[in-house]
């Protein structure tokens, strides 16, 4: 009897272990179901991104705020519904600025058409993400896909963890804790900081009130501050002037937003509290003497945050829109 009772406990720990192995990412997973996926959609990342490169930012964007609310689920795509009674993910302060979700409708609509209910808006938002990046000539990486959707959005949780532009190093270091990425990862990510632009209220209390006396942050280089007030942030509360988060090279993903973040040019408080350890300064040295090569090490960074916390297997749904959940 112990041994038929040990028999089966081993049974039963190898379908565990099959049945993780199936639900987990996989390369190619939609070789067999819809084997073109993936060329439609990098066909339409190259046809429309080059005619708007400014978009690739924004869709990388959207991709992180995805994963680090519910996991890379396609969340931050929901609109809001009367049935589900609470403001989705869009509504939430970090979300209000996101652009690029009629790109993610037009592609899923392309995949419909090609394997109705096949695709994940996950999937589509994780290779679109990558796509863009490497059509303006950033670094690629691999998206293992087989991702499947979420039917929840909470405008609350997207506030609670979506890292804010204010965190200091301690609250960072928490919040990628927390979802399985290291201090190395944050360096990394934040990386992607060099393409893309801000509004001044994201950033407008280290010009205009750093402590609440309307002072400045003392850590930003009194010069660019002065030039922030001076050419952009007129006003603290002026949201509709754009600012380069890596003046001068913005389209370009590249290195010169870790230059600028030892020369205390770092926009946000979050950039500038890179500076404030000594691992995490070593991590920016290495990256510009070339001894961490960026484009390889964020690409492992990037692959690292799509995998947090998916629903595989049966888990979550295949959302025909993204911006609903199916009925």
């Amino acid at each position: 009897m112990a041994t038929m009772g040990h028999f089966r406990m081993l049974v039963l720990a190898v379908l565990a272990f099959i049945g993780f192995a199936q639900a987990d990412l996989q390369m190619n997973f939609y070789a067999k179901s819809c084997p073109n996926a993936e060329k439609i959609v990098l066909d339409y990342v190259h046809k429309h991104i080059p005619n708007a490169p400014t978009l690739a930012a924004p869709l990388l964007r959207m991709h992180f705020h995805d994963c680090f609310v519910r996991g890379c689920d396609a969340s931050v795509l929901l609109n809001f519904t009367a049935e589900s009674g609470t403001q989705t993910e869009k509504k939430a302060v970090p979300n209000l600025t996101l652009r690029g979700f009629d790109f993610i409708d037009k592609v899923k609509s392309l995949l419909e058409a090609e394997c109705p209910g096949i695709v994940s808006c996950a999937d589509v938002l994780a290779l679109v993400a990558r796509d863009s990046i490497v059509t303006i000539g950033g670094p690629t990486w691999k998206v293992p896909t087989g991702r499947r959707d979420g039917s929840i959005s909470s405008a609350t949780e997207a506030q609670n963890n979506i890292p804010a532009p204010s965190f200091n190093l301690t609250q960072l270091e928490s919040n990628f804790s927390n979802k399985g990425l290291d201090v190395k990862d944050l360096v990394l990510l934040s990386g992607a900081h060099t393409v893309g632009i801000a509004h001044c209220p994201s950033f407008s209390d280290r010009l205009y009130n750093f402590t609440g006396h309307g002072d400045e942050d003392p850590s930003l280089d009194s010069e660019y501050a002065a030039n922030l007030k001076a050419r952009k942030c007129k006003t603290p509360t002026d949201n509709t002037t754009i600012v380069e988060m890596d003046p001068g090279s913005f389209r370009t993903f590249d290195l010169s937003y870790y230059r600028l973040l030892l020369k205390r040019r770092g926009l946000f408080h979050s950039d500038a509290s890179l500076t404030t350890s000594s691992t995490t300064t070593e991590y920016i040295k290495e990256l510009l003497q070339g001894s961490l090569n960026f484009f390889s090490e964020f690409g492992s960074s990037m692959e690292k945050m799509g995998r947090i916390e998916v629903k595989t297997g049966s888990d979550g749904q295949i959302r025909k829109k993204c911006a609903l959940v199916n009925s």
